[in-house]
């Protein structure tokens, strides 16, 4: 890796200078709207189908219009890949890596799935040797696809601090780079770039949107790029005016790609907030922004299983101490699944658990639907979702989907 000391700033252009390093290597993925899920999230708790009631306090009844960024859609199914090839484009930047023999000793890492085989494909792109070190309880198919990349893969525990000791073994035996999977600056600012494309999409949206609205609803295509059709007529005033997000539910594991949404959004008046499972204390994140201190350690079997990472340094200064993340929301198993059966069966996408965790948020945290309530008013609030990834098997929804015993 990049010496840290040598990486760009961790400040918003930072994020545009590495969108431009990168932007040959990944997808401009797109950003959908559903209008479905937007009634969904706008009806109380409690009054659609298949909810419990709400005992002891009346349900939140905001109004929310979703914009979802579709990183189940980007080159190895998630967005990792971005900081990925950020992290190598910086390395191979780095004085006297080349000459001193870097190139063949190659990287390392390690990752439950998707950083694997992002790095995995960004090395062979570079012809890079990798060496990837693995939970043995991955997804069988992202174990699968990092091989399938041309990847060393060796097999650790489930923690974060058995799979780092199998990565020191690595590095002892073949001097290979470490490429963290989310605790270093080059992979904060790479991930970061799915923020900016948010964004500007949503911006786009909204804006059709109000314009096809002041011509009797007709749609008017996007400029650039693939778009959903227009899905939100009767846009509030101020939202033609000034159109853009008020903003973005990203999901949190080790937190990189977190503050690097909290960057892309520094200075633009978006709010982030970070999203969570709670199973087992799944929710370090949350639970560490709100007593002050990072939590260093977790053991948890989410179902979100790119989410059972404790959040590093480098996206907690960004998150916590710099407070570019607003706060934290978390939900249970069952509200994953559910927003992982809405995604499959009314969006028609192919996501992974982790990626429906913000969706969760947004239909189920009483919290953070009271906040828009609160906040919105009668305008209501413009709400990004990042769909994370969309790496899961065939097996493994059949086992989250089967039906419940008795």
């Amino acid at each position: 890796m990049a010496d840290p000391s040598t990486s760009p700033s961790l400040t918003r252009p930072s994020v545009l200078e590495a969108r431009e390093l990168i932007k040959g290597f990944v997808h401009h993925t797109p950003t959908l709207t559903n209008a479905t899920l937007d009634s969904l999230a706008s009806t109380p708790l409690g009054n659609r189908d298949g909810d419990e009631k709400v005992e002891g306090r009346k349900s939140a009844s905001p109004k929310i219009r979703l914009y979802f960024k579709c990183e189940n859609l980007q080159r190895i199914g998630a967005f990792k890949i971005r900081g990925a090839f950020h992290a190598l484009e910086r390395l191979k930047r780095e004085p006297g890596w080349e000459e001193g023999g870097g190139r063949e000793r190659g990287v390392v890492t390690h990752s439950s799935g998707n950083h694997a085989q992002a790095l995995a494909l960004a090395a062979r792109t570079n012809s890079i040797p990798a060496h990837i070190v693995m939970p043995s309880i991955s997804a069988k198919p992202k174990i699968a696809a990092t091989k399938g990349y041309g990847a060393n893969v060796v097999f650790s525990g489930s923690t974060s601090v058995e799979r780092e000791a199998v990565v020191m073994k690595v590095i002892e035996k073949t001097g290979a780079r470490l490429v963290p999977p989310y605790d270093h600056p080059d992979i904060v600012l790479g991930q970061g770039t799915l923020g900016l494309e948010l964004q500007e999409d949503a911006r786009d949206i909204i804006a059709a949107a109000a314009g096809a609205d002041s011509k009797n609803h007709e749609a008017i295509p996007a400029e650039r790029g693939f778009r959903a059709p227009i899905t939100t007529p009767n846009l509030p005033e101020k939202k033609r005016t000034s159109p853009g997000l008020d903003a973005i539910l990203a999901p949190c594991g080790g937190g990189g790609m977190l503050s690097g949404v909290a960057l892309s959004c520094e200075g633009t008046g978006i709010r982030v907030f970070g999203c969570e499972p709670w199973f087992e204390g799944a929710d370090d994140a949350k639970r560490g922004y709100e007593s002050g201190q990072r939590v260093e350690a977790v053991s948890t079997l989410t179902v979100a299983d790119g989410l059972r990472t404790p959040v590093g340094k480098v996206p907690w200064g960004i998150i916590y101490e710099r407070r570019l993340v607003a706060g934290f929301y978390s939900v249970s198993e069952e509200e994953i699944i559910a927003a992982l059966r809405l995604i499959y069966e009314r969006f028609k996408m192919v996501v992974e658990p982790s990626a429906a965790v913000p969706l969760a948020v947004a239909l189920f945290n009483e919290d953070f639907r009271s906040l828009v309530e609160r906040e919105g008013g009668e305008d209501g609030w413009d709400v990004g979702i990042v769909l994370s990834g969309g790496n899961v098997s065939l097996e493994a929804l059949g086992t989250l989907f089967a039906p419940k015993e008795g």
